[in-house]
């Protein structure tokens, strides 16, 4: 927790097993495994998928979600009011509560859009 909690930027399982073997060495990769799906079944860490490969941060940091350049590759943090009015059009028209913690949602930046 203290890994995910420390570092600034959004880890995948992987770079948290470098960290965690870092500040423990011999712990097995199963347990912190382990670990990060009961962090995420507690609510302490949020899971998503990005490309092919899962990346975790920390509750603390909100909700907030990430648009992500299906050309370039750069990625754009979504502020959570953005996403806050389909969340309630869902409700609202089909009574569907959508869990909106953490999404990454693909397309084409400016920059990319301007340049075809």
């Amino acid at each position: 927790m203290d890994i995910i909690h420390d570092t600034k930027a959004h880890l995948t399982a992987e770079e948290i097993i470098v960290h965690a073997q870092n500040r423990m060495p011999g712990v097995n990769k199963s347990t912190i495994y382990r670990t990060l799906e009961l962090l995420e079944e507690t609510g302490c860490v949020f899971k998503s998928k990005l490309d092919d490969r899962f990346i975790y941060h920390h509750a603390e940091e909100g909700h907030h979600h990430h648009l992500v350049c299906r050309f370039c590759g750069n990625t754009i943090e979504c502020d959570e009011d953005l996403v806050s009015c389909l969340q309630r059009a869902l409700v609202d028209t089909y009574g569907f509560q959508a869990d909106f913690k953490h999404m990454v949602i693909h397309g084409v930046c400016r920059d990319c859009r301007e340049k075809v």
